[in-house]
């Protein structure tokens, strides 16, 4: 009882509460230290994630690549004969190995088994898929006369009904083999388990940042409380480190003036709001894209429409790129004798006809009420005969309206390479031309433009 009497007297040592606030200080900071740390942890966890979702994305359509680069190789073989294609669709089969090393890849993450299961599917439809190509390669051969071949293709024998077929007849059967409907239709089943396969992967992705925006979010939460007890526990020169925060606004001032995301400095409270704004620009600028994609797509078609034509005509590679101007025959009667609503089916039959017999990585765009047009990048000027062949099977699917109560539908066309022209708008002009030509030269038709047009 005398000592509670005496401390009474005394009061409460100074010197005890500054040990304890040097205590209290370097436990707080300490405790900033750790969940700075975890906080950068975490983030860098976020991070890593969307990384791998990015790489896997990427593999899952380096295989549809291959797969269309080996689609692309077996046509130009079965159309033009030249040996080239048939070594290049071997290289890349046997040697460049992009779909095995896609699946290769996926299985290195053991949380994408689902995408991968998808991914596998895509690549033994794309393997079945190889035994039409090798057969009609072997026609090919046949009909050639080729002695020299991969030895695979020994295997492969022709039934006696092709094998007894002429050269023409042999060549023709293996054009058709690899243009046919039922070709396409195992191609579409590729594609369809690869989008399954990168809808797995953006769920897998979504769960993942998912579990770290909440771990950081908790973390952020204690970081501001123990910032809060700081401020109310710490002696008032605490309030210098107002500098660290001073100069990063102004810097978020500027950045945000330039329409740019805040660089993450300074002190842990606006690191939080640089990121938490960063999201929002995040989710801005995606919103934009989406914006984008609607200034530049026609709504009905989903093709480009003529600001997304604009776009890719002043960026094209003219020395790699065909030009293909479609023009609708006798549109108008459609309209006027089956009503704008059949008008308005038979241009998105067009649109998806043109999508189902061009590569994906080819434009197809919607320039005005009836025309169309398409840009087959990465291609050299001597595909003359696959395009010929390529415009004969779309109007032969445009002309199968069967159960559609729709008119058949045909197109003229006229085509130009960049090579023979000198610029885009000569390019425009010289495809416009042949596109005419062939309608005067009857409709449902061609015409490529040469320099002979002069």
């Amino acid at each position: 009882m005398e000592n509670e009497i005496k401390m009474e007297k005394r009061g409460i040592s100074l010197r005890t509460l500054y040990l304890w606030l040097i205590v209290f200080a370097i436990f707080v900071s300490g405790l900033m230290i750790f969940l700075t740390f975890h906080l950068s942890t975490t983030f860098h966890e976020l991070q890593d994630a969307t990384d791998e979702h990015i790489k896997l994305e990427k593999a899952a359509h380096e295989l549809m690549d291959a797969s269309d680069y080996l689609t692309e190789k077996v046509q130009r073989f079965t159309v033009e004969g030249k040996k080239q294609y048939l070594e290049e669709y071997f290289t890349e089969a046997f040697e460049t190995n992009r779909r095995e090393k896609a699946i290769e890849k996926m299985s290195e993450n053991p949380a994408s088994e689902g995408a991968l299961k998808q991914l596998q599917e895509a690549l033994n439809q794309s393997k079945e898929l190889m035994n039409l190509e090798y057969y009609a390669m072997k026609l090919v051969i046949e009909a050639k006369g080729y002695d020299d071949y991969p030895k695979i293709l020994e295997s492969i024998k022709l039934n006696a009904e092709d094998a007894a077929l002429s050269e023409e007849a042999k060549l023709r059967k293996a054009t058709e083999l690899v243009l046919s409907d039922e070709y396409y239709r195992q191609k579409k089943i590729i594609r369809s388990n690869m989008k399954e396969s990168l809808d797995e992967l953006e769920n897998l992705t979504n769960e993942t940042e998912s579990g770290s925006e909440k771990k950081l979010n908790n973390e952020v939460f204690l970081t501001r409380i123990v910032i809060v007890a700081e401020i109310l526990g710490i002696y008032a020169v605490i309030w210098l480190t107002s500098s660290l925060g001073i100069n990063p606004v102004l810097k978020a001032v500027d950045k945000i003036k330039d329409n740019s995301p805040i660089p993450e400095v300074g002190a842990n409270e606006f690191r939080y709001l640089a990121r938490t704004y960063n999201k929002m620009y995040a989710v801005y600028k995606k919103s934009i894209e989406r914006l984008n994609f609607k200034a530049s797509h026609d709504e009905l078609t989903k093709a480009y429409n003529r600001a997304g034509y604009d776009l890719l005509l002043s960026s094209i590679d003219l020395k790699n790129t065909y030009m293909l101007m479609f023009d609708v025959d006798d549109f108008k009667k459609i309209n006027d004798g089956f009503g704008h609503e059949t008008g308005d089916r038979a241009l998105i039959k067009i649109a998806d006809v043109l999508r189902k017999n061009f590569r994906s990585d080819d434009y197809v765009c919607r320039i005005g009420g009836d025309e169309f047009v398409v840009f087959m990048v990465h291609s050299d000027p001597q595909a003359h005969e696959l395009i010929s062949r390529k415009i004969n099977q779309i109007n032969a699917d445009l002309g199968n309206t069967q159960g559609e109560n729709m008119p058949p539908i045909s197109v003229s066309v006229g085509v130009a390479h960049g090579t023979a022209v000198k610029d885009t708008k000569t390019l425009v002009e010289k495809a416009d031309e042949a596109m005419y030509r062939a309608k005067r030269n009857g409709k449902h038709g061609f015409e490529f433009y040469t320099p002979q047009f002069q």
